[in-house]
Order: C-alpha cells, then sequence, then structure tokens
C-alpha cells in the first residue's frame, strides 16, 4: 500500500493556449483539483514554491483554502526554500494552516533549487552570516523553525502586556501539536537526506539529485532513501519516518493522452548541471498505456522504496484534464502494483 498524491508547480502564462493565464487561474484551480483529488481518494494535494516566477509563490493562504474546503486530504508544499523564509513568521503561518486544516499540514522544505533571479533571497531581506554559504542559510532557518516548532516559550514577556499573558516565557501563536513530526525535507544528496533523518524530518526525493555515483536515477535516489533510513535508526527516533518520491506518470487512456504524451520520448534519465559545480540527474517520464506502465514502474526501485508516492501534474492543462490523470494511475495502475486495494 502507498499514500498517492499529486505536486503542481502552478505554472500560470497569459498565453491563449494556456488553460491557467493568471495566477488567480493558478489559486483557484488548485482549490478545485484538490477537492476533485479528495472526492477521487488520493492521499495528498501538494504545491511547488517558487519566487519572482508566474508560479505558485506564497503556500500558507493556499493550503488554508484548501483545508477549509476538504476533510481528508493532506496538504503540503514540495517545497518551501528556506532561504527566503523567517522562521517564527513561517511557523505562525503554518501552524494557522494546520489548525484550519485539522492536522492535515505535511510541510516540505529545503534549501532551495536554481532561482529566477540571482540571489533572490536577498530582495526578502536575508543574507548569509560572515563564513556561511546560501545553503548553510537555509539549513540554520530550518533549525531555527523545527526549534520554534516543539512549542515551548522563549521570549520574556511585557511586565505590562495589553493582554494578560499565561504564566512563563512565550512562544509564537497560533501552535499546532504535532505539526513538528509533518515537517519533510528536500534532499538532493545522500549527505543532506542524512543530515535530514538526524533532525527528524521526514523525506522528500525529487525527480533530480546529484548525480554522486554515475548510475540510473532510480537506483542512486534508492540509495538515498536506504541511507536516510539507515542514519534515522542510528539517531534514535521512536516514530517511523516517512518517504516521498515524485515522478511524471501518464496513463495513455484516450486520444488526448497520446495527443499530449504519446509521443515525448522522454523514455531515459537526462544529465545537466544545476550550477557550475553541481552535475545532476533528472528522472525519467513515464507515459504508456496501463499494462505498460505497470511493467515500467515495476523497475523502479526508489517507487518502491518510497512510502508516498506524488504525481507530477501539467496544471496548464486544466482541472478536468488533470482530474483524469490522477484517476488514471488511481484506477488502472495503482491496483494493479499493490498500491491500492
Amino acid at each position: 500500500m502507498k499514500k498517492i498524491g499529486f505536486l503542481s508547480f502552478g505554472h500560470w502564462t497569459p498565453s491563449p493556449q494556456s488553460g491557467t493565464r493568471s495566477a488567480a487561474d493558478a489559486l483557484l484551480q488548485s482549490i478545485d483539483l484538490a477537492v476533485a483529488a479528495e472526492e477521487l481518494g488520493a492521499d495528498g494535494a501538494y504545491f511547488r514554491v517558487h519566487h519572482f516566477a508566474r508560479q505558485l509563490a506564497s503556500p500558507f493562504p493556499l493550503l488554508a483554502a484548501i483545508g477549509a474546503k476538504t476533510r481528508k486530504i493532506e496538504i503540503g508544499t514540495g517545497v518551501i526554500d528556506m532561504r527566503y523564509e523567517n522562521p517564527l513568521y513561517m511557523a505562525e503561518s503554518a501552524s494557522a494552516a494546520d489548525l484550519i486544516s485539522g492536522g492535515r499540514l505535511q510541510l516540505g522544505i529545503s534549501r532551495g533549487s536554481p532561482e529566477q533571479v540571482i540571489d533572490g533571497w536577498r530582495y526578502f531581506g536575508y543574507q548569509p552570516e560572515e563564513g556561511e554559504t546560501e545553503a548553510d542559510m537555509a539549513r540554520r532557518h530550518t533549525e531555527k523553525l523545527l526549534d520554534v516548532l516543539r512549542g515551548e516559550g522563549f521570549a520574556k514577556p511585557n511586565p505590562q502586556p495589553m493582554f494578560a499573558n499565561p504564566p512563563g516565557l512565550l512562544r509564537p501563536e497560533p501552535y499546532s501539536e504535532g505539526l513538528r513530526e509533518r515537517i519533510w525535507w528536500g534532499a538532493g544528496s545522500n549527505a543532506t537526506a542524512v543530515w535530514a533523518a538526524k533532525l527528524g524530518m521526514n523525506l522528500q526525493s525529487s525527480t533530480l539529485k546529484d548525480d554522486e555515483t554515475g548510475e540510473a536515477f532510480h537506483i542512486q535516489q534508492a540509495q538515498q532513501i536506504r541511507a536516510y533510513r539507515k542514519a534515522w535508526a542510528e539517531a534514535g527516533h521512536e516514530r517511523t519516518p516517512r518517504v516521498s518520491v515524485s515522478r511524471s506518470i501518464f496513463a495513455l487512456m484516450d486520444d488526448r493522452d497520446r495527443a499530449y504524451f504519446g509521443g515525448s520520448g522522454d523514455d531515459g534519465d537526462k544529465v545537466g548541471f544545476l550550477d557550475e559545480k553541481t552535475r545532476a540527474v533528472f528522472g525519467r517520464s513515464y507515459a504508456a498505456t496501463p499494462d505498460r506502465l505497470i511493467t515500467l514502474l515495476k523497475q523502479d526501485e526508489a517507487i518502491a522504496e518510497a512510502d508516498t508516492l506524488l504525481l507530477t501534474v501539467p496544471n496548464q492543462l486544466g482541472v478536468d484534464y488533470n482530474v483524469h490523470v490522477i484517476e488514471s494511475i488511481l484506477k488502472y495502475v495503482a491496483p494493479e502494483m499493490g498500491w491500492r486495494e
């Protein structure tokens, strides 16, 4: 059995070929897709966060809105760039969204990816401390967030407050019990996966990672997951961690599917550079008839290792089509893979 959700990047463009032509379209359609996915029996609605781009950016208003209109589906991010975040304000916003949803928030965070602008986090008022890299800054912000989410007071109260305070040191409010255990780290390397395990975060492994061995993407990703679980066990955490992978998977069911994805030819890994030093391997997409998909997916070692699969969706093709994409996997592929009864 496996949890299955969708991951949307929330692209929008004013092009007449796009079904999502404005930021309002991207936000409102995201809510509609989450509601429809819950009705289909999907387990999660996740959203990517990018700044300075025609994509979804500020996740918490969207997640809170989805949380208010749904009842069961997990709501989450994959991922929030921690170089841009104020950990205390983020703790307040995340806790509010979590409380609205009844404790369904699964918060994916990371050190970030290549950006639309140079050092965009500087425009948000952040910069690394002396001797610190931007990745170090993201991890510092993360450790502060995790500390705040423990819920312990640390701020000295005003002796003459406007409103009465509870006894002792104060913490940011609202506070959502249990959210600390639903933080996920988007790891691009084996080392950062191990770091996440030591801090007690769940693992999100995406459709790319640092090319550390030259092997196929799914093999390297499976190795990353095993290293993470080994580090988790060695850290002595009491709960069982969760691990997700994301994939572009399309069941070719009709002429629309074949027109959009039947001739993609994207049947192998790709290699590229995230920056001048970081060689990355990008996982393949899957587009085939359901019986062929089942054969291909059974060979993916990382999917087998994960407990959660996030289906990346082409959000600009509209809500109805993406409902069809998700339903095709849930109905015709997942049961044969043993992911659904």
